[in-house]
């Protein structure tokens, strides 16, 4: 199975099941940035629910207002000490998780250090996550927008708000820090998944 993927900052489970069952993985480049998806934000568990966190972009030229620049060309703001405080919230959301101790020095750099493109950023964080969970995909990069593809299209179908139907994701209940108190989460943030189930999730991804 070939799938098509849009980027993903810290992006869901399911997102994370393409990447791992399909046989070729093609990540979207060259779309125009969607504000509200997973392409600049993760959802994770936090003791009030779940918690949004979202990556500032430099907001369009005026002079170009009118055009939605491509995903590769998006850069990252710096604006209001993001990387500080999505850090805290990790921290609060996982600290007292089984694996947050074990992963925490592989986290850490994602905060500290400053990406210019959000493409870059979000494809080093995907790299590190399948290297923590030992997924090893077989990835490449559109060169121009598909329109239509003989892939499996999942670049809209996997979004926070009014996700497609998916057959072939079933979300199944794992441990969950706060599980007794808001019941089981679906479909969160990889980091959810890497907190709670540490080298095991790669299981849960593949079956």
């Amino acid at each position: 199975m070939n799938v098509l993927l849009s980027t993903t900052y810290f992006g869901p489970v399911q997102w994370y099941q393409k990447l791992c069952r399909a046989d070729r993985v093609w990540i979207e480049a060259c779309e125009s940035f969607q504000k509200q998806t997973y392409r600049n934000r993760c959802v994770i568990a936090t003791t009030q629910g779940c918690q949004t966190l979202t990556v500032p972009v430099e907001r369009f030229s005026p002079l170009t207002s009118h055009l939605s620049p491509q995903i590769r060309d998006i850069r990252i703001s710096d604006h209001g000490n993001w990387r500080h405080l999505h850090w805290n919230a990790l921290q609060s959301a996982y600290g007292e998780s089984p694996f947050f101790e074990y992963y925490e020095d592989d986290l850490r750099p994602f905060f500290e250090r400053r990406w210019t493109f959000l493409l870059d950023f979000n494809e080093e964080i995907r790299q590190k996550m399948c290297e923590l969970l030992d997924i090893r995909p077989n990835v490449g990069y559109t060169q121009d927008y598909a329109r239509t593809t003989e892939d499996d299209d999942f670049r809209n179908a996997i979004q926070p708000k009014h996700p497609a139907a998916d057959a072939t994701f079933q979300p199944r209940p794992y441990y969950q820090v706060y599980s007794q108190k808001h019941g089981f989460l679906p479909n969160l943030s990889i980091l959810d998944l890497l907190m709670n189930m540490g080298p095991e999730g790669i299981f849960y991804l593949t079956t």
